[in-house]
């Protein structure tokens, strides 16, 4: 079938209108209006447009695009003059899924790690350490990447659990981030349908599996930072909280909404949100499962920064550059001392609490409500 119609060539259509669509996109964010995820789910669903502009620029290569850009002004004019934004990422070597970074982070798994299904592990080599010495700082980077939304099931936390003794094995990695290889969300909990599915004595397993592995992260020299962009609920929210720096893209929303299933948060959701937000807001937020913005959570102190949604993993990046080049002995040092007020203790009483609560014939109902997508009727009991 030929691509042309009534003297027109489509390709060449279709390729002028993408290229003015990732031009406006692009002005859109160096205005302010939108984030580039924004941007891109609006594309998605309203316009039926897949892959959106942000997403396909990556996959094409940011170089190329820009190029073609260029081509574009010379032949039709200064509507199609390339943006500054991405002037700036070619210029930075971001050039899309191939260097691992453009618009969106992608991951890169190293080679010689026996790599999960769910969370990949990368390394990377930063440059000028604190000390100034040249010598540059290791970091691991845990990638969450169980489709569609990054669930937290057993098998996430088993590979984050042998991601995270690797890493603490390795001996000269200094930080890990954790990042989602889902440029749309971070997290958006646990897999309550997994859940479901296990008997009492492997879910106590889990939750002892978890909660050990974020109290390990608490009192390592290895400093931990999550990356948040959009979505971080329940289990997602208390795996970033248990990390040392949260730094949240402008797209971020944290919440514990586990009181919404007739359960309560069982990754230490009662006991880290009151020490990092106080306990009048942390009971607030817990009681009532409603979630806060990115600019909500950083004045509450649940977030280190907030940046734009493109800025994210530079910024993460930037920091674990920071604080892995600090000494390593006087980085645990510092961490177990601030974590020692009786944190062990509450998480104890949540595991009875959420044991209790998550055999109940509330959270049935909760539990049942929410997979039928209908209004849950709770009884008390």
């Amino acid at each position: 079938m030929s691509t042309r119609a009534e003297g027109l060539d489509v390709t060449a259509i279709s390729e002028r209108f993408a290229l003015k669509a990732l031009v406006e996109s692009c002005l859109l964010v160096e205005e302010g209006v939108a984030g580039i995820r924004d941007i891109d789910l609006g594309m998605m669903a309203g316009a039926g447009l897949i892959p959106p502009p942000f997403a396909r620029a990556d996959q094409i290569g940011l170089d190329s695009v820009l190029s073609a850009l260029e081509r574009a002004e010379r032949e039709w004019g200064d509507r199609f003059a390339p943006p500054l934004l991405l002037r700036r990422l070619v210029a930075q070597g971001r050039l899309g899924v191939t260097s691992g970074q453009g618009f969106f982070p992608y991951a890169r798994p190293d080679d010689g790690f026996d790599q999960g299904e769910a969370v990949k592990l990368e390394t990377r080599v930063l440059g000028g350490g604190a000390a100034g010495d040249g010598a540059g700082v290791r970091i691991a980077i845990a990638w969450l990447d169980r489709p569609p939304a990054n669930s937290i099931a057993p098998e996430v936390v088993g590979e984050l659990a042998r991601i995270w003794e690797h890493v603490e094995s390795a001996g000269d990695i200094r930080t890990l981030v954790i990042a989602s290889a889902n440029p749309m969300l971070f997290c958006a909990g646990a897999d309550i349908k997994a859940f479901t599915r296990m008997d009492p004595e492997g879910g106590r397993a889990l939750l002892d599996q978890m909660h050990s592995l974020l109290r390990s992260f608490e009192q390592s020299s290895v400093v931990t930072i999550a990356a948040v962009n959009a979505v971080a609920f329940g289990g997602g929210c208390e795996l970033a909280m248990a990390c040392d720096v949260r730094i949240a893209a402008r797209s971020a929303s944290f919440g514990q909404p586990e009181v919404n299933l007739g359960i309560i948060p069982g990754f230490g959701g009662t006991q880290r949100l009151p020490r990092l937000i106080g306990e009048a807001r942390a009971l607030e937020m817990n009681l009532s499962g409603e979630p806060v913005s990115a600019e909500e959570a950083y004045e509450l102190g649940l977030a280190n920064a907030v940046v734009e949604d493109h800025e994210l993993f530079d910024v993460a990046m930037s920091w674990a550059r920071k604080l892995g080049g600090q000494a390593p002995l006087a980085v645990r040092g510092v961490k177990r001392a601030s974590t020692a007020a009786g944190l062990d203790d509450g998480i104890d009483a949540e595991k009875r609490e959420f044991a209790a609560v998550f055999g109940s014939d509330d959270a049935r109902e909760g539990i049942s409500a929410f997979l039928g997508k209908r209004t849950a009727r709770w009884s008390g009991k």
